[in-house]
């Protein structure tokens, strides 16, 4: 096995796709500081980007090295969930895997401290850069482990969709504020869709090594109905957010991927995902959704900061 090969398996095990969404959530953020009036300082943005990073990729390591018993368990892998199957196949031993996620924690750990001298608010960046990556860690260490206890998909939400931006946006401003909690909401449930989503073709080697989800707890039906519930409501609220002074701009914005919501809610509803030929393309959907609705938000923010538009 050629040293390239592993290098390229190496990274593959850390799921570098899913990255992207913490580089939107974070530009979100310190745009939205933008809006309520913050000079936007960038060596303190490179700093607080440098901190979601590490965590992020901490945790796909982690993930990696924790969950390898469930991934080895899983008979139905797609492009989104079972891991990256880098340790199942036995590229790489697992020890890797553990290694680079405590290197990642250390990164995240310094660039914590640079970005909290750098902050307008130091202490209030320490608590949400602290509590990101404590709860990062507990999704799949034990003793926490909290996917398995019917808390992963909201710590998800809560670490990716709520203080990723929450960091961006204090980070900026020094204070928090309710634009980014208005803003956040919609992104929070298309984030608990989008893992319910992914769970399903996971269940059976979840269940198998006692990994339990909300999918294994409650069933695929369930997951895939209130997965269905959170994508609509996540669009149907938009207007109510307008009037709790959500920026015309991003409302409008992210209200453009409502019709691929709507077709995703439907397919979820009607059963597609009994069908395992749709598994892939349910999950692709989600992750889509996701991404597009978050980078539609960072749009408008920007749209709102144009001076034709104020």
């Amino acid at each position: 096995m050629s040293t390239t090969y592993r290098v390229l398996s190496f990274v593959k095990l850390g799921r570098p796709r899913f990255l992207v969404a913490g580089v939107l959530l974070f530009a979100l953020g310190a745009a939205l500081a933008a809006v309520d009036g913050a000079s936007i300082v960038w060596r303190r943005y490179a700093w607080g980007q440098c901190i979601v990073t590490s965590t992020q990729w901490m945790t796909h390591y982690a993930n990696e090295y924790f969950d390898v018993d469930a991934d080895r368990a899983n008979p139905t892998p797609t492009t989104w969930s079972g891991g990256s199957r880098v340790l199942p196949q036995g590229v790489l031993p697992p020890r890797v895997a553990l290694v680079a996620a405590l290197a990642l924690a250390a990164c995240a750990l310094v660039a914590t401290y640079v970005a909290q001298r750098l902050a307008a608010n130091a202490c209030l960046v320490l608590q949400i850069a602290l509590s990101m990556i404590a709860l990062s860690w507990a999704y799949s260490a034990p003793p926490a482990r909290l996917l398995s206890r019917g808390l992963g998909e909201l710590t998800t939400a809560l670490v990716v969709t709520l203080l990723t931006p929450l960091l961006g946006y204090s980070i900026q401003s020094g204070r928090l504020g309710p634009l980014p909690l208005v803003a956040c909401l919609p992104l929070c449930a298309l984030q608990v869709a989008m893992l319910l989503t992914i769970e399903l073709p996971d269940a059976a080697g979840d269940a198998a090594t006692g990994k339990r989800t909300l999918v294994v707890r409650r069933g695929a039906q369930w997951g895939a109905h209130l997965s269905a519930w959170l994508v609509a409501l996540s669009f149907c609220a938009l207007p109510l957010l307008v009037l709790c002074h959500l920026p015309w701009q991003i409302a409008g914005s992210a209200a453009l991927l409502a019709p691929l919501g709507a077709w995703q809610a439907t397919r979820l509803w009607r059963g597609a995902f009994r069908d395992p030929r749709h598994w892939a393309s349910l999950a692709s959907c989600s992750v889509s959704l996701l991404a597009a609705t978050a980078l539609a938000e960072l749009l408008g923010a920007l749209l709102k900061l144009t001076p034709t538009w104020r």
